[in-house]
């Protein structure tokens, strides 16, 4: 009975009071919400509708939510006042609690700032420019990909092509600008400069934008970034085509903003755009957002009914409003169980509730949302949508192929969850670039000066717009171990090497491949690669060989100083042996002019072993001994050094000091066009007149000759130069002097320029390869057939002259000395000791002391009767005198 009833009691309700509601389950909050869009826009059209589709789609899966989206949409006209007056208005009239929009990141810079003085949040899902960023304004909340986010895959495009320069094209707008700061840090980082920057304003007609591209053409570079929308983009390519400039050799590369899946192209310019390659975020297909794209296509909505043609603004659009209605749901209930309680109405508005913190929890509540749908992750990381991977997209026939992915994790792969690779070949899938060719287009046609010179084509040569000569050789060996191609093309320069390099400063030239000397002050305005020639600078001048004719020639192989000592020695030791001689030996006896020419003569005649006087005291012949060693050693010393100087030829410098040259006024030859010229003025300080500028090697022959009005002291070039002089003079000339330090021969580029580095490491590679370096040193100098000849003229030449010294032969003097001295020595020891009751009657006499000197000299010139030699011969004399005796005295006997 009582189930009745209450059953009663429920159709009761049901049919008469049809306008009562349980508050707690059908009370509804709602919420206005602005939207500024460009309705006459593709991308603005297509968000709308997709924000149509996200609101009934949401709230058919969340029924039982309180709070209710409505959209208040106004047209923004592609006009910032326009976008910034609808934004006022919906704020301040309509009271909105969020505004969705606007749609360019110029429009949304305005309306960033009404949102923050007035506490509105502003979700935009089309305003990536970086320059808006959440850090600037609490209140703005990007919903899309900031195009930030594509830089780093971009530079690795970059990177692993091996481009050293990318033009940047782009659109003179806030969403345009805004990156390029970011994209020239990216490829700075990847050894990419970015060497001219072209800006197109969206009011550019054809005709401006073709004169544009035909001056990009005139620059020779080959590879080109485009950031534009594609409204802009479209007009562009078109034209780039009709400009010559979408064919082979060409490289183009697109930033996301131009991809399909943000807005779709026409198929016009589809046709435009073939061997571009791009890149745009990846977006994982679920099987909502293959439902989302079939109810599209019902739509007929523009080009969005093809699946790979996906607008991404739509679905950020759509996601956005998803966001949002999360976010109110959760901030109205929390408003609603504190402010309306008891409200007996079905719909309340959440506007009559008052403004007070809702704003700031409103924002709150989206940057805590975390959630999946049509584009994937929803997560808001430092205010703003995170971007993980990025697709690699070529542009072929009438679709964007994949060929490759980014993320910041594993950066460029094949495959979506490969590995990184290095080598570019593995690293992407082979694109097809513009023209229809897979050959990776080279960086651009580098023009590259090559001084024209009139001499010394051994080193270079420019001849029907090529090169050759050693520099040339070193300059192709070394492209070829570049792991990129070089596009170039030679042009000569007739001026200084100064002037020349100063052209890749003034932006005439891409680099300078010659015999250009490292320096320092052209490294103020120009990078040098790694040299590859030997450095210095060195002096030649003439060698002279004035020994052979000499007649004084006899005299050169001792120096005067040898001669002097040699014959201080002679003296000293015939002296010697005359003194030891003399009271035993009668032929050391005589008259004194006698004794003194024996002095001389027996001395001298040991020179040639030619004395045949006898010596009778020990310590003569101890002391004759010794000195005819140290004459052996003289005379042998003595021969062999002047058959050399008959036999060999020494060649002497006719200066050795640069300092010499300079201070007797005498002229001085450098190569013309060199920096020699003003190392010789700056460093060395010599006067322009005294320096004589020479083109040829036969200029640098007659410079030296004598005979020449116009003869040079010396020349002073750098150290290959000279050896390639002296290659077939070695006996002619020769260098001299200090070696004046510079950093050789090196290929120049602009400042900054990535191709240094590269080139650098080619070189190294070349010139430690000494197989190949020997080839060409032999090819252009013959370096290694003639080097013995060369080497010879340095055993030939000595500045300071071949003469034998004292030094040399300071033990054998010594040696002798000190015989000499002790034999003396003990000798008069003797002769004092023998003799001393005689001396000392003289020394205790009262003469003087040079007499009692004359009387020592009297007693010892008197002949030693007691020495053996002096006995011997008495003997001999008693012996013949006793038998004359006997035979006298016979006869008196008988």
């Amino acid at each position: 009975m009582a189930s009745q009833k209450h059953f009663l009691w429920f159709i009761f309700i049901v049919l008469f009071i049809p306008g009562i509601e349980l508050s707690t389950t059908k009370e509804v909050i709602r919420v206005p919400v602005g939207v500024v869009l460009n309705l006459n826009s593709s991308v603005g059209a297509m968000a709308e509708n997709c924000m149509t589709m996200a609101l009934d789609d949401f709230y058919a899966k969340h029924a039982h939510y309180q709070t209710r989206l409505f959209f208040l949409t106004r047209d923004s006209k592609n006009d910032l006042v326009s976008a910034a007056f609808e934004a006022q208005h919906l704020i301040n009239i309509e009271n909105v609690s969020a505004i969705i929009g606007p749609q360019s990141s110029a429009e949304a810079k305005f309306v960033i700032e009404l949102g923050r003085r007035n506490h509105v949040p502003i979700l935009s899902f089309s305003a990536t420019s970086p320059s808006l960023s959440p850090s600037h304004s609490s209140f703005f909340v990007p919903t899309a990909f900031s195009d930030s986010a594509q830089v780093e895959a971009i530079a690795a495009i970059v990177g692993a092509y091996r481009w050293l320069e990318v033009v940047l094209i782009y659109e003179d707008t806030e969403y345009g600008n805004s990156l390029i700061p970011y994209l020239v840090d990216a490829f700075q980082q990847v050894g990419a400069r970015v060497p001219y920057r072209s800006v197109i304003p969206p009011h550019y007609n054809g005709t401006k934008i073709l004169k544009e591209l035909n001056h990009l053409k005139s620059t020779r570079a080959r590879i080109f970034l485009v950031h534009m929308t594609a409204s802009l983009g479209s007009k562009f390519f078109f034209l780039a085509s009709k400009a010559g400039m979408m064919t082979e050799g060409y490289g183009w590369i697109v930033t996301e903003g131009l991809s399909t899946l943000l807005d779709p192209v026409g198929s016009r310019t589809m046709d435009s755009m073939q061997g571009v390659v791009g890149v745009r975020p990846y977006i994982p297909m679920s099987k909502e957002l293959k439902d989302f794209v079939l109810r599209m296509k019902r739509f007929r909505f523009r080009k969005s009914s093809k699946i790979t043609g996906i607008n991404l603004f739509g679905l950020w659009a759509y996601d956005t409003v998803w966001a949002l209605a999360m976010a109110v749901e959760k901030v109205g209930i929390a408003n609603y169980s504190t402010m309306i309680q008891n409200v007996s109405t079905s719909r309340v508005d959440i506007a009559s509730l008052g403004t007070g913190d809702r704003g700031q929890n409103l924002l709150e509540a989206i940057l805590d949302l975390k959630f999946e749908n049509l584009s994937g992750n929803f997560r808001l990381a430092k205010g703003e949508l995170e971007a993980s991977t990025f697709e690699v997209f070529n542009v072929i026939g009438g679709k964007e192929r994949i060929i490759g992915y980014w993320n910041q994790m594993k950066g460029l792969s094949r495959k979506l969850n490969g590995a990184a690779k290095l080598d570019v070949r593995k690293t992407l899938e082979k694109p097809i670039w513009p023209g229809y060719t897979t050959d990776i287009p080279p960086t651009k046609k580098f023009r590259i000066g090559v001084p024209l010179k009139k001499g010394f084509y051994e080193f270079l040569k420019f001849e029907n717009n090529n090169i050759s000569g050693f520099s040339a050789e070193i300059f192709f060996a070394a492209e070829k171990k570049l792991p990129f191609s070089l596009s170039y093309e030679f042009s000569a320069f007739a001026g200084t090497y100064d002037d020349l390099l100063y052209q890749i400063h003034l932006q005439k030239y891409d680099a300078v491949v010659g015999d250009t000397t490292i320096v320092a002050n052209r490294s103020l305005y120009v990078d040098f690669t790694l040299p590859y020639s030997e450095s210095g600078v060195s002096m030649i001048v003439l060698t002279e060989d004035s020994e052979r004719n000499s007649v004084w020639i006899f005299l050169k192989p001792l120096s005067l100083g040898l001669w002097l000592t040699t014959g201080v020695a002679f003296i000293f030791t015939g002296f010697v042996i005359w003194l030891l001689e003399h009271r035993e030996n009668t032929e050391f006896r005589g008259p004194p002019q006698q004794q003194l020419g024996m002095i001389f003569w027996f001395s001298f005649s040991t020179l040639v072993f030619a004395h045949r006087e006898k010596v009778v005291n020990n310590w003569s012949r101890f002391v004759l001994i010794i000195w005819v060693f140290v004459v052996l050693i003289l005379t042998q010393s003595y021969t062999a050094s002047l058959a050399s100087m008959l036999t060999v030829q020494k060649l002497q410098p006719a200066f050795t000091d640069i300092k010499e040259i300079q201070r007797n006024g005498y002229k001085v030859g450098y190569q013309n066009s060199s920096f020699i010229k003003g190392f010789l003025m700056e460093h060395l300080n010599f006067d322009e007149t005294q320096l004589v500028p020479l083109v040829t090697i036969q200029d640098y022959h007659n410079a030296l000759s004598r005979g020449n009005k116009n003869r040079v002291a010396a020349i002073l070039d750098e150290v290959p130069y000279l050896k390639l002089i002296l290659k077939k003079n070695c006996s002619k000339y020769t260098m001299v002097g200090p070696t004046y330090k510079t950093d050789g021969f090196g290929f120049a580029f602009h400042s900054g320029s990535s191709l240094v580095s590269y080139m650098s490491s080619a070189i190294l590679n070349v010139t430690q390869d000494k197989n190949q370096m020997d080839k060409l040193q032999s090819t252009y100098f013959d370096y290694f057939d003639n080097q013995p000849a060369c080497e010879d003229q340095g055993a030939k030449i000595s500045s300071e002259g071949p003469s034998l010294g004292v030094y040399s032969f300071g033990g054998l003097f010594i040696i002798a000395g000190v015989a000499s001295m002790v034999a003396l020595l003990m000798y008069m020891y003797h002769f004092l000791c023998s003799h001393w009751p005689a001396l000392r009657t003289i020394s205790s006499s009262e003469s003087r002391f040079w007499e009692k000197l004359v009387e020592v000299a009297k007693h010892f010139d008197k002949k030693d009767l007691t020495s053996h030699q002096f006995k011997r011969r008495e003997s001999r004399v008693h012996a013949l005198d006793t038998p004359d005796e006997g035979l006298a005295a016979a006869p008196g006997a008988n």
